[in-house]
């Protein structure tokens, strides 16, 4: 027999092993696929956005576990922790532990579930890969990281407070509304809006901070990841290309999902837009530079020029993003700042180079409305004190982050916006999350609020210290950096390399 073509071969491996139902209706084995109104007429125009068999996969993956595990290895066994800038840089990775990581497991799961159930082999089958995709990255995060837990606070039961704290519902309420839609909004949300459109903001900026400031094993981890991320941008692309080239009636729907999880992805990164600017003791660029590069010129400069064939405008609000660029990060670590009491992270001023840095960086706003606020907070602590705000914020009901940000063009007035639902009201923190709400109400009325349900009493008790327990906070996590176990620690550890 003559020797295969690659591609034949591939076809063998893959969609040839799919088949027809000849006495069960389709329609009974993949049930899900037909509700969101989505029209689907030829399976077979689908074009697999990954071009790998399992063999050849598992192969290329075992390779890349190697090359990462021999570094954590190594760093481990020479403590590498020790060679770190600084260790109020492990409040960046706090962070990615809790918020991100078990958005890769949760991911796994749901592109499981769509490995059974889309129609077709081959959607089935890039499904399939990036479901293992995602279980790899959340076990080797999880590896990657453990390492800094024998050493320091934060790291522990990260998963119940993925469930619980309250910064956390914002990344977790993003998740779980994408898994509790349908399989082609998921496909939109999740591959096409928040991988290819902002995971470079994601994922980009904790990476390169990891390398600037001596992480080795999380930048290897990065790099490991990379590679995968960029599949599964191809896959969000394909996705939404297939859905628009189907049937002009689907242009309109997605059309919508666009809108819709542009924004909600959007202020998910809010929290890597505080982390870049105040978190990373060595910076490598400001959130405002990582948007421009990443979103607004390679998105809005050359992506949705290409969409617009199939009648695809840029996603709602986008405006309101852009405008937002100058202020989101200073807006969103104040708020970490004045609340890190009830977080598992440390905050602290910023010191007077990085207050230099971030008025060179923005200059048409930092010196003129952020910085007075951290000289008053430097003053109090200096006198003895630390600013923490005692209350319980107002949230929005549908990103669930504190009701801080401001009216687009007005940084000096908050934003809020009101819907009312059965006589009911509920808050926004801007108009892409009240418009949201205005066309799923029924959806977000149901929203797990934090401050809420600490109101009602669901939370471990109505003071503070139940709330931290439950929580799963211990004494360490929290509060102020300066003076904080992981501070002493360091202080006392640097001092004793240098006897």
């Amino acid at each position: 027999m003559a020797k295969l073509s690659m591609k034949e071969r591939y076809a063998a491996l893959t969609r040839d092993l799919d088949w027809d139902f000849d006495y069960v209706d389709s329609k009974e084995v993949f049930p899900y696929t037909t509700f969101e109104g989505i029209k689907i007429h030829d399976w077979s125009k689908w074009e697999d956005p990954f071009r790998l068999t399992v063999d050849s996969y598992f192969k290329y993956q075992a390779e890349k576990d190697r090359r990462l595990y021999a570094v954590l290895d190594s760093f481990a066994q020479s403590q590498g922790h020790l060679s770190l800038h600084e260790a109020r840089y492990l409040n960046a990775m706090k962070l990615f532990l809790q918020g991100v990581t078990p958005l890769e497991y949760a991911a796994h799961r749901h592109f499981a579930f769509l490995a059974r159930f889309l129609d077709s082999g081959g959607p089935r089958f890039a499904a399939l890969c990036q479901s293992i995709d995602e279980l790899r990255h959340a076990q080797t995060e999880i590896h990657t990281l453990s390492n800094y837990n024998k050493y320091y606070s934060g790291f522990h039961s990260w998963p119940k407070m993925h469930d619980r704290v309250w910064y956390l519902s914002v990344p977790k309420s993003f998740f779980d509304d994408a898994i509790s839609s349908g399989p082609f909004e998921f496909l939109t949300a999740i591959s096409f809006s928040f991988e290819y459109l902002l995971t470079n903001l994601l994922f980009v900026p904790f990476m390169s901070g990891a390398s600037f400031n001596g992480d080795l094993p999380t930048m290897t981890f990065g790099f490991s990841a990379q590679s995968d991320e960029s599949r599964h941008m191809t896959l969000g692309l394909e996705s939404i290309r297939f859905l628009l080239e189907q049937d002009p009636d689907n242009v309109p729907i997605v059309q919508g999902w666009i809108d819709k999880w542009f924004w909600r992805s959007y202020r998910v990164t809010a929290l890597v837009a505080g982390m870049m600017d105040y978190m990373l003791p060595r910076k490598v660029m400001s959130w405002k530079e990582a948007f421009e590069l990443y979103f607004e010129e390679q998105m809005m400069g050359s992506l949705f020029k290409d969409l617009a064939y199939y009648g695809i405008r840029p996603p709602a609000h986008v405006g309101d993003a852009i405008a937002e660029k100058e202020h989101l990060s200073h807006q969103v670590y104040w708020t970490l700042y004045s609340f890190s009491f009830a977080a598992a992270f440390t905050t602290t001023v910023p010191d007077p180079a990085e207050l230099e840095w971030l008025s060179q960086t923005y200059p048409e706003s930092f010196d003129k409305l952020y910085r007075p606020r951290w000289e008053r907070a430097a003053e109090i602590t200096e006198g003895g004190g630390r600013f923490f705000f005692q209350g319980l914020p107002q949230l929005c009901q549908v990103c669930q982050i504190p009701m801080l940000f401001t009216e687009p063009g007005d940084p000096t007035t908050i934003c809020q916006r009101h819907s009312n639902f059965n006589g009911e009201n509920f808050d926004f923190c801007s108009d892409g999350c009240k418009s949201i709400f205005d066309k799923e109400p029924e959806k977000y009325i149901q929203a797990w609020l934090p401050v809420h349900q600490i109101f009602q009493g669901n939370c471990g008790g109505p003071s503070v210290p139940e709330v931290l327990d439950w929580y799963g906070i211990q004494e360490g996590d929290n509060a102020e950096y300066l003076g904080s176990k992981d501070n002493l620690n360091w202080l006392s550890w640097h001092d004793d390399s240098a006897k």
